[in-house]
């Protein structure tokens, strides 16, 4: 359900930005239009001027509010070297448990409805099991009565060894049939109910697994169901041994899961470095680094994702962010504001990515007005600002 309402808001969100799109390009066209003149010999000033300064794009402090357009003053500044690779979102170990039947019987489940992702408290009961109609019978009132019976002989052991009419070792042997009897029953007393034993979750969550069906009859120490508590992860991410020399310089990382175009950075997230290996394995040529970090609520685990691994960081860098960056046939492009209500397509040479900011390596200076967010827009404005030849008023 939150996939759907999550592809109907990004819909609504994409037709939204075609529309403000196609008044921009409507209204830069209509000024093109109505910009040039023509005076008595058929000569159009207006396309002359446009040829004159046919690099720059005007895009008006009106439509520049309208699309939400902002732009970032080029400065240098650190900027961290990154590996690029690939990785997986694992849960941490003691966040998980898995609950395994603690007697032989048919699993009835508490709730027949609960599936996977489904919230659990702890101490919360997930299933009875109940052997009553089985062959064998009920394991559980078979270890009340057991008990019972050896509590009973125990007792009388008690009287008879006092008088010397048992000797020391068939009292022992009473008194050990008594105590295991005893433990039996009260491992299961407390969950014991009249449809069968309750099997409790030791911790709150949610259902990641739910490893048998209803109805089925499972055994002691088979597993039920596997219960996450999800509020710490962790991120493994496999690093290729043509960077193993790096991996000494990796203090953090970010990542974008595959289900997201959202970056996240494990310096916002309480995230810290917890190793990385000192060779590749057996069946691979990649070497893990393992990073944990705090759960927001919307990453899930065993999902894989895109990872940057940030090294040593280097100074007087100049970057730009992510969004500001544009491509064409291979090549990169920004968008620069030159004036007020004029904007520039520049060429721009690209380094690293570390999947916030991208380094620049040449096609900027310091000081250049770079766009941020607007820049689809800005291209569109510059594709229907370009008058056809030979078109004039």
């Amino acid at each position: 359900m939150q996939s759907v309402v999550f592809e109907s808001n990004l819909n609504k969100n994409k037709m939204k930005t075609y529309a403000i799109s196609f008044l921009i390009i409507a209204a830069m066209m209509l000024n093109g239009c109505n910009s040039g003149h023509v005076d008595g010999d058929g000569h159009n000033h207006g396309a002359v001027e446009k040829d004159e300064h046919s690099d720059e794009i005007v895009f008006t402090k009106e439509q520049a509010v309208l699309v939400g357009l902002t732009t970032e003053t080029i400065s240098q500044g650190a900027f961290q070297n990154v590996i690029k690779t690939s990785g997986q979102i694992q849960t941490s170990p003691g966040g998980e448990v898995t609950i395994a039947a603690t007697s032989n019987g048919i699993v009835s489940f508490v709730d027949p409805s609960i599936t996977e992702g489904a919230s659990i408290r702890e101490g919360e009961a997930i299933v009875t099991i109940s052997a009553e109609k089985l062959l064998d019978g009920d394991p559980a009132i078979k270890a009340k009565a057991e008990y019972e019976a050896a509590l009973k002989e125990f007792q009388r052991s008690e009287e008879l060894v006092k008088d010397k009419v048992i000797s020391e070792k068939e009292y022992e042997q009473s008194r050990l049939r008594y105590l295991t009897a005893k433990n039996t029953y009260e491992a299961q007393a407390s969950n014991m109910t009249e449809s069968g034993v309750r099997v409790t979750s030791p911790i709150g969550g949610y259902i990641r697994n739910r490893l048998v069906g209803e109805g089925e009859y499972v055994t002691v120490g088979q597993p039920i169901a596997t219960v996450s508590q999800n509020n710490r992860l962790q991120l493994r991410a496999e690093v290729s041994e043509n960077n193993y020399k790096y991996l000494k310089t990796i203090s953090s990382a970010n990542f974008k899961p595959g289900y997201d175009n959202r970056v996240y950075k494990l310096a916002d997230l309480n995230g810290r470095l917890l190793s990385f290996g000192k060779a590749s394995g057996e069946q691979s040529f990649f070497i893990p680094v393992t990073f944990e970090f705090d759960n927001p609520g919307d990453i899930i685990p065993g999902s894989f994702t895109e990872v940057f691994l940030l090294t040593s960081p280097q100074n007087n860098v100049l970057s730009v962010p992510v969004t500001s960056i544009t491509e064409e046939q291979g090549l990169h492009f920004v968008y620069l504001q030159v004036h007020d209500e004029e904007y520039k397509k520049q060429g721009v040479t690209l380094g690293q990515n570390n999947g916030i900011r991208v380094q620049i390596l040449s096609g900027l200076n310091v000081g250049d007005k770079v766009v941020t967010e607007g820049v689809y827009q800005v291209k569109l404005a510059a594709t229907s600002s370009v008058i056809p030849e030979g078109h004039n008023h």
